[in-house]
């Protein structure tokens, strides 16, 4: 059997050596993961990121054993997901809860018109084309600026975002993410599509558990809490009950799970 990995806790938690160490997720939980900075690294831009065969079998292992109560929960749109995870029909939420596939395939949106950031998309466009090393993520329902190439572009950019937000009215708000800020409509969330799926099978009455990296992931650690279930942070972008360092040891934990022998908790 794989030997359990252990998680850290959060910074302003419990010291690490105080803290004890979760079990690996039960056989009647049910696990929800981001993606970019979660599960795999960063890559210079959303495009370049890649996935490997290990990772998708380690996937489908895992939602095997959870018996289908498993998800991603992520900014990226579905299709780029699907394309990411070499089109296998996992259960999803994209564009952080605006496009959701449930258990059984069906798909989920509150996408609403393009149109409606029609002038957001020419400002921004004005600005990465003024600015190189700015990257546009257009995701038609939803548009974000990445600087991770030029972080000395950050100021800049928070600004402008900042401005054209608050002129757009509450029907949009500004998500910050590690080196990227997005302006998208402010009616779904990463708790929202975590709510949709623990109101379904096989998700319903289980204890949920998300596993994140940043900013954009703290409604989704409280929604799981708001469940009796466990919220884990990975790497120091923000703060959780527990944490991991990075996504390989993300991947790890997934693995010591689909090993180990019966009920893991």
């Amino acid at each position: 059997m794989a030997k359990p990995v252990t998680l850290d806790p959060g910074p302003g938690t419990r010291s690490a050596k105080a803290a004890p160490t979760p079990a690996l997720p039960s056989v009647e939980s049910c696990v929800f993961l981001d993606v970019d900075g979660t599960l795999i690294d960063f890559a210079a831009t959303p495009g370049e990121a890649r996935v490997d065969s290990e990772l998708c079998d380690l996937l489908c292992a895992t939602m095997l054993k959870l018996g289908g109560a498993f998800s991603l929960i992520s900014g990226r749109p579905i299709a780029d997901l699907d394309r990411l995870f070499h089109s296998q029909i996992l259960p999803v939420a994209g564009m952080h809860g605006l496009e959701r596939r449930d258990a059984q395939g069906v798909l989920h949106n509150s996408l609403g018109s393009p149109d409606a950031l029609a002038s957001v998309r020419l400002k921004l466009q004005q600005l990465v084309a003024a600015s190189r090393g700015l990257v546009l993520e257009d995701k038609h329902f939803a548009i974000a600026v990445h600087f991770r190439s030029v972080p000395q572009s950050e100021q800049i950019v928070r600004i402008l975002v900042a401005d054209i937000v608050g002129s757009l009215g509450p029907e949009f708000e500004l998500l910050e993410g590690d080196k990227v800020i997005e302006i998208k409509p402010s009616s779904h969330n990463k708790a929202t599509a975590i709510e949709a799926f623990m109101q379904e099978a096989p998700f319903s009455g289980r204890k949920p558990i998300f596993v994140g990296d940043d900013h954009t992931d703290r409604d989704g650690f409280a929604a799981v809490e708001r469940h009796g279930g466990i919220a884990i942070a990975v790497g120091d972008r923000v703060e959780a009950h527990w944490r991991l360092l990075d996504p390989a040891a993300v991947r790890a934990w997934l693995a010591s799970f689909v090993s180990a022998d019966g009920d893991s908790s």
